[in-house]
């Protein structure tokens, strides 16, 4: 997989001369607008524009191994900004966002956070048999609906659907919509679950662990519920659910997006 360099585009003087930001109509955890600049544009030197690493439209690159962040839900994405500027999530991979974290200020977290959720780029996913072609070890997408919807009782690995809902669209605020997230990022995220439960367990970390522990190891799952999950998980689960749940459509019949999660 490779790491990600982000480079400071200089298109983001552009933001100092953008309209001041109006207040939303899709009202949010911050202002829509000032989260649009942010993305689009960048802030500072310091602060990148996301869209330089995850696309205009909010679908992330398996080339890098960035996300999806179209319509993620506003909470979470705050909530995975705050633990990057306070370093208890770290990466392997997109690991200067650790630096961006810290130079944004909470109310740009908000801002956003806000304005992913109003990406409501239609559902991709993964082009699995690109990655085959590129080497990738792809799982089977029906293996993994298997394990999605009932779990893996025989190794103790519960249905992802209880936390993440119907074709993984959430099915509560604190948890993420994983349906339509890209491969390469699905895996590497779940092997990372992994490998801190391997070495933590599901237990809350203290200060000095999370400054010591690696980066491929990712702890600040809420009540180390992911950890519990991925402790039980085979490299073949990983792949197959991966490959499952990047080509799930978390929609309803003749509806191209997820229902409002407001």
């Amino acid at each position: 997989m490779k790491r990600i360099i982000i480079t400071t585009s200089f298109v983001a003087i552009a933001a100092c001369f953008v309209a001041p930001a109006t207040v939303s109509a899709e009202e949010g955890l911050g202002n829509v607008d000032r989260g649009r600049v942010i993305y689009q544009f960048g802030k500072g030197d310091d602060v990148p524009a996301c869209q330089g690493c995850h696309a205009a439209d909010g679908l992330g690159d398996d080339n890098v191994g960035t996300p999806r962040l179209a319509y993620q839900i506003d909470t979470y994405v705050l909530k995975q900004l705050a633990d990057f500027a306070s370093g208890a999530r770290t990466d392997d991979t997109m690991y200067q966002m650790n630096d961006i974290g810290k130079a944004l200020s909470e109310q740009d977290m908000k801002d956003v956070a806000s304005y992913v959720h109003t990406l409501k780029t239609p559902y991709i996913g993964s082009n699995l048999d690109q990655l085959r072609r590129d080497g990738a070890e792809v799982g089977d997408p029906a293996k993994g609906k298997m394990i999605a919807e009932y779990g893996a009782p025989d190794h103790g690995v519960p249905a992802c659907e209880s936390c993440h809902g119907f074709h993984g669209r959430s099915a509560g605020r604190m948890y993420p919509a994983v349906g339509g997230q890209n491969y390469v990022y699905l895996q590497h995220e779940l092997t990372s679950f992994r490998n801190a439960a391997n070495e933590f367990g599901s237990k809350t970390l203290t200060a000095e662990e999370i400054a010591s522990k690696a980066d491929n190891a990712r702890t600040n799952d809420y009540m180390g519920q992911m950890r519990a999950v991925a402790k039980n998980l085979t490299d073949e689960d990983i792949q197959n659910l991966a490959a499952f749940l990047t080509l799930a459509k978390p929609t309803t019949p003749g509806n191209p997006r997820s229902p409002s999660r407001d």
